[in-house]
């Protein structure tokens, strides 16, 4: 805190104009005067100078200059004349004229300001100090917090000793203040407060501390329209505020003498309140004191009132973006992930990058990361539109170029959209942003197969880390970026052991404004080298990797997907394959029960043999063979029956003389959950039946 310069109303010098000069001899005698002298001191050259005499050093000592305070004789016979501030300095050169020898004197005579002038010419020093100030200094910042903070290191310690400002809780947050009726209805949170080392503030609230309530009084009542309270004696407050003497340390300062309370009043909305007290200035505040705090205030209040609104603008993109990202960390029994995420600007601003989780039938898993070009709002929005679709596409069980590719049709429809919407003279009306310039990166893992399949439009490729190798990135063909549109996204397949650790992240970890993304990727890949994907925590690791790698000022959002790859134990499975012959469906049953039975899962066998036999007959029946069954084990129980036609299955409710199409009716009805994917030799139907009985 700085402390001030000039605390009191003590001698101020005056301009050089008013400075008279008189050379003495030792023994007090003129040897030379200015003609300001002549007016102010009745001594001629060659006589003595009786009142100065006495200021000058006694013989043989060396005094240097020095300053004392004397009165002009004959003041009685003329106007009132001030004090002088003589200065007394020892000079090395002789007068003209004077003797040759002897110590010779210069006296310098200022006239002294009353100490009401010099009062008031230090207010009004601070005055125009504190309007310059808050013209430059109030309204840069758009956090309520730091805001309020300005405002008090501005008003102490040169205006006053101490300073509050109280904001309304709802302000804080970002929310409107509702309309107080009374003083009595105010409920306001300290914010900030600063005070010089003279004032004794100990007992008062401290900041962040809810100020207790006060009741309604006549002496409050103009904070509710705007207007300054101003209180020259601190006596009076104490006896008007209204509330428990045991309190009032907490309201007021020990040895205030005077205070000013301005509201911060915007669009008749009383934001907060900023009070000053002065205990070591020696004056009281006055009306014009209470006219610049409220100039000051009003210009702080509009600062604040639009700081709250960039808060609630923040705080509601953060929420909407947070509620669209999955869970940071999920367990499943393909993989163990984990996420992180970043927007540019240490957190300030949000953006549309993106990571994602999905679950898939057969116990598989698709892993998302993505990145809409820029920041705010908009991206937010674009983010969640392609998110969105993302998981209503993997709800269809696509493979990823195939996702990819109606993915990037959708793109393309958003951009004719916006198109038209500009295109329109109620362009400002629009309400859906295009997304143009996004990447996304789709990947697939099967827990029983041990493979992942993988796509990328304009997407860097992903870090396998082998549980006893170096990381690698993956040879990922890339594809272009999503909304070009006519180009195939080739999808790349490899074997992923146990295990395993797979990271999934957007360029902005790896972008930085000095280097290239090659080096970014290069340090990326760096940092999990000795990492041990089996043992070290993925939360621990993710936190690590990202404040590790990504730049010190970065220039874009950033997403780090983590996940750690799970094998399913083959006796978790069990599959088989039938010839096209209907005869085989009974030895399907049985093929099915016997497992049951060594799983300990009996309670499912008659629910499992009904659906494998409507199934089965239906792939022998309309497809041929081969046929294959599956039975996978783990939360839930699926039952997989694959055949080599591309037919969609339709589910449909028989008429009661029809003599088939139950089947997927019956199915649909015995089991919590069933679809259909297509693969590279026909489809596979699945089902899944929750577990009841033990596992083994």
């Amino acid at each position: 805190m700085r402390e001030p310069e000039h605390r009191g109303p003590g001698p101020v010098p005056a301009t050089v104009g008013d400075t008279a000069a008189v050379v003495l001899d030792e023994e007090g005698v003129v040897l030379a005067r200015s003609q300001r002298a002549a007016t102010l001191l009745d001594c001629s050259p060659g006589r003595t100078c009786v009142p100065l005499l006495g200021m000058l050093p006694r013989a043989g000592t060396d005094a240097g200059r020095t300053g004392h305070l004397t009165t002009a004789p004959g003041a009685g016979r003329t106007a009132r004349q001030p004090p002088l501030v003589c200065t007394v300095v020892p000079l090395t050169a002789h007068a003209p004229g004077g003797p040759g020898t002897g110590t010779q004197w210069l006296v310098l005579l200022t006239p002294e300001e009353t100490a009401e002038g010099a009062a008031e010419r230090d207010a009004h020093r601070r005055r125009t100090g504190l309007s310059q100030a808050a013209a430059a200094g109030i309204g840069t910042s758009l956090d309520v917090i730091e805001m309020a903070e300005t405002l008090v290191n501005l008003l102490v310690p040169d205006f006053a000793d101490l300073a509050t400002v109280d904001i309304a809780e709802n302000v804080l947050v970002g929310d409107e203040p509702p309309r107080f009726d009374t003083s009595g209805d105010v409920r306001l949170r300290r914010t900030a407060a600063a005070q010089s080392p003279e004032i004794s503030a100990e007992d008062l609230l401290a900041v962040g501390e809810a100020l207790p309530p006060v009741t309604d009084s006549t002496l409050m009542r103009p904070l509710m329209k705007g207007l300054p309270v101003l209180v020259p004696d601190v006596a009076v407050l104490q006896a008007k505020l209204g509330v428990d003497p045991k309190a009032l340390p907490l309201f007021v300062p020990s040895g205030a003498h005077s205070s000013v309370a301005m509201p911060l009043y915007a669009r008749g909305l009383i934001l907060g309140c900023v009070t000053v007290w002065r205990s070591q200035l020696p004056y009281a505040f006055g009306e014009e004191d209470a006219a610049l705090l409220r100039d000051v205030v009003s210009r702080a209040a509009l600062g604040v009132d639009n700081a709250r609104r960039y808060t609630k603008e923040h705080r509601s993109v953060v929420t909407l973006q947070r509620s669209l990202l999955p869970r940071s960390a999920l367990d499943s029994a393909a993989a163990e992930t984990v996420g992180v995420y970043q927007p540019a600007g240490d957190g300030l601003s949000v953006g549309g990058d993106w990571f994602d989780v999905i679950p898939l039938p057969s116990l598989r898993v698709a892993f998302v990361v993505g990145d809409v070009v820029g920041h705010g709002l908009d991206a937010t929005a674009a983010m969640a539109r392609l998110r969105t679709a993302v998981q209503t596409l993997a709800d269809l069980d696509l493979d990823p170029g195939e996702l990819l590719t109606h993915l990037d049709d959708l793109v393309l429809g958003f951009s004719e959209e916006q198109m038209t919407s500009e295109s329109r003279s109620d362009r400002a009306e629009r309400s859906e942003p295009a997304v143009l310039g996004a990447t996304c990166l789709y990947a697939v893992y099967d827990p029983v197969a041990g493979r992942c399949a993988v796509a990328a439009a304009g997407h860097p490729p992903p870090v396998l880390l082998p549980p006893d190798g170096e990381p690698v990135f993956l040879d990922v063909t890339p594809g272009p970026p999503l909304g070009v549109g006519g180009v195939p996204f080739q999808v790349t397949e490899f074997v992923v052991r146990p295990d395993s650790m797979l990271a999934f992240f957007t360029d902005g970890l790896v972008e930085s404004r000095v280097g290239d993304i090659e080096e970014g990727m290069e340090r990326l890949r760096g940092s999990f080298a000795g990492a041990d994907p089996r043992t070290l925590p993925l939360d621990e690791l993710s936190r690590t990797v990202f404040d590790g790698v990504r730049p010190e000022e970065p220039v874009d959002d950033a997403a780090l997907l983590l996940a750690r790859i799970h094998a399913l134990p083959s006796d978790q499975v069990a599959e088989w394959e039938l010839d096209a012959d209907l005869s085989l469906v009974a030895h399907a049953r049985e093929l099915v029960v016997g497992q049951l039975s060594d799983w300990q899962l009996d309670e499912l066998g008659f629910v499992t043999e009904l659906v494998v036999s409507e199934l089965v007959t239906n792939a022998i029946r309309y497809a041929g063979g081969p046929v294959g069954l599956r039975l996978i084990r783990d939360r839930v129980l699926v039952c997989e029956v694959s055949d080599p036609s591309s037919t969609q299955p339709r589910l449909r409710r028989a008429r009661e003389t029809d003599e088939g199409g139950r089947g997927l009716f019956l199915v649909a009805q015995l089991t919590d959950r069933w679809g259909c994917r297509f693969t590279g030799t026909g489809k596979t139907i699945w089902t899944e039946q929750p577990l009841a009985g033990p596992r083994g």
